[in-house]
């Protein structure tokens, strides 16, 4: 759910980024559900298709470790969320399969570390060549496993194999120190030496990104990965697979240990507890990530968590409206509102907060259209499960039956049970369930509201602010540590102070 609350006036601005926003007392006003816009009159064609179209060879359903694929005792269904229709029953990879999995990366780490940057700078080009290659097959794969609309799917795609090009280049730019002591005989040295092994948990909104954010990272730093994939979309993680062998990336360096959601909580807890884990990297909610730091501090192991937010998209009087509404489209309807920099609420200064909302609705109305993410119209997927329409759905209500009035939506689309219509609410207030962007062109006051929100990632009158050679990540109960750019391999390294006396 987003919020949109009108703002008394120019405020000094504290934003905690989770759980929620304190100090502020903006009168109720607007809100707006997750996602899901009206179609239209025009018919919807509905695909049932299963794996029709999708590449058998990328297709894969077992686990990946050691270079090999690997079966599990039982299995797990993957459904297609927009169809309902059955993906494939994929390898639900348990405690046993977990623990091999990291014997496998630990043996190969000891290869791997003492590789040259150059030649792991070359297997990543190898493996983000392999994905442009095959780009297209692997967008199918994402919008049949995650309802993403197929240009955003090919737009990730992109996103994804450009870490691995961004990290196959920064491979080559680990450098270490040398520091003149007091003494003269001595000389130290400051050493980056890769953490080890890996343990990745990812999480299904960006199945493939999420993944060579991470590892093109971690390989670059000269660890090597155990993947564990969310259980509603694995076939991203095996694709990626199945390349990173034809890139030739030796045997359990990447590994892949799909499982069920019955098995997840004890396949994390194993990889997180395991003595030859070195370190974690996990993005998810802030729930599950307090779980694993639990779970990690018995070993005291490195841990990077990319936790969930509560970004408020913040309008100015001082704001161009239609910019400022373009901004709100793009963050908030991106994967039908399912990602993890999805404006939360809109906190709107009252001179502009009618204009603002007026627009915002009729933008709603005109730009989204909801169906199946192969259909070439559609801007907005489905939910990924039904699980998530009833919470949107437990919001609505809850907000409705506390005074809140529909301006538009408010129920499940009838295109399937796992789309809801885009909804749009008045006379919200703060007892509702439902209850970093921001727009302005006050130089001054950019200046100032950006230095003193307490947030890892500020967007100024810019919905988008995604990039590979950005550090991304956030503050407090939104994460540690940071993602891509220079700073992101630094989470795979350990500094190491080498003293040469003597001299």
């Amino acid at each position: 759910m987003a919020t949109c609350f009108r703002l008394r006036g120019c405020l000094t601005l504290h934003l905690p980024t989770a759980p929620a926003i304190r100090g502020l007392r903006p009168r109720a006003d607007c809100l707006v559900a997750t996602t899901r816009p009206s179609p239209g009159p025009a018919p919807i064609r509905r695909y049932a298709r299963g794996t029709e179209g999708l590449s058998s060879a990328l297709l894969r359903t077992d686990g990946f470790v050691g270079g090999r694929w690997l079966s599990a005792a039982s299995t797990f269904p993957v459904y297609d969320p927009a169809s309902g229709a059955e993906l494939g029953l994929v390898a639900d990879c348990g405690v046993s399969e977990a623990r091999a999995a990291v014997r496998a990366a630990y043996e190969a780490f000891c290869t791997w570390k003492g590789v040259s940057a150059k030649e792991r700078s070359s297997f990543l080009r190898k493996w983000y060549d392999l994905m442009i290659q095959n780009k297209d097959d692997l967008a199918k794969i994402i919008t049949a496993e995650s309802g993403k609309p197929l240009k955003e799917a090919q737009g990730e795609i992109l996103y994804s194999a450009n870490f691995l090009e961004w990290f196959s280049e920064e491979a080559r730019r680990v450098y270490g120190d040398v520091i003149y002591t007091p003494a003269k005989e001595r000389r130290a040295l400051v050493l980056k030496q890769p953490v080890g092994v890996a343990a990745v948990i990812t999480p299904w909104n960006f199945p493939s990104a999420m993944i060579t954010r991470k590892v093109g990272a971690a390989l670059a730093a000269g660890c090597t990965v155990v993947v564990k994939p969310a259980e509603d979309t694995p076939f991203s993680a095996l694709a990626l697979a199945q390349l990173a062998n034809q890139a030739g990336i030796p045997p359990g360096v990447y590994n892949v240990i799909p499982c069920s959601q019955k098995k997840a909580m004890e396949v994390g807890e194993a990889l997180c507890t395991d003595p030859l884990v070195s370190k974690i990297s996990f993005t998810g909610s802030t729930a599950t990530g307090k779980v694993l730091l639990h779970h990690a501090a018995n070993s005291v192991k490195r841990v990077s968590m990319e936790l969930g937010g509560h970004a408020p998209f913040i309008v100015f009087d001082s704001a161009n409206v239609d910019q400022a509404v373009a901004g709100a489209m793009v963050s908030k309807f991106r994967n039908s509102g399912q990602t993890c920099v999805c404006s939360n609420r809109f906190l709107v200064q009252r001179g502009i907060h009618d204009s603002f909302v007026k627009k915002f609705a009729e933008a709603i109305k005109t730009n989204l259209c909801v169906g199946n993410g192969f259909e070439e119209r559609t801007t907005q997927g489905p939910l990924i499960n039904e699980k998530a329409v009833e919470k949107v759905e437990k919001h609505v209500i809850d907000a409705i039956s506390k005074g809140a009035t529909v301006v538009t939506g408010g129920k499940r689309h009838q295109v399937g049970k796992n789309f809801f219509e885009p909804t749009l609410l008045s006379n919200v207030t703060q007892e509702m369930l439902c209850s970093r962007y921001f727009y302005s062109q006050d130089l001054a006051q950019i200046w100032r509201v950006a230095e003193q929100l307490e947030v890892g990632m500020v967007g100024v009158n810019e919905g988008l602010i995604s990039s590979v050679e950005c550090p991304f990540g956030g503050v407090k109960q939104s994460g540690l540590g940071r993602e891509g750019s220079k700073y992101g391999i630094d989470e795979y390294l350990e500094l190491k102070y080498v003293c040469f006396g003597g001299l």
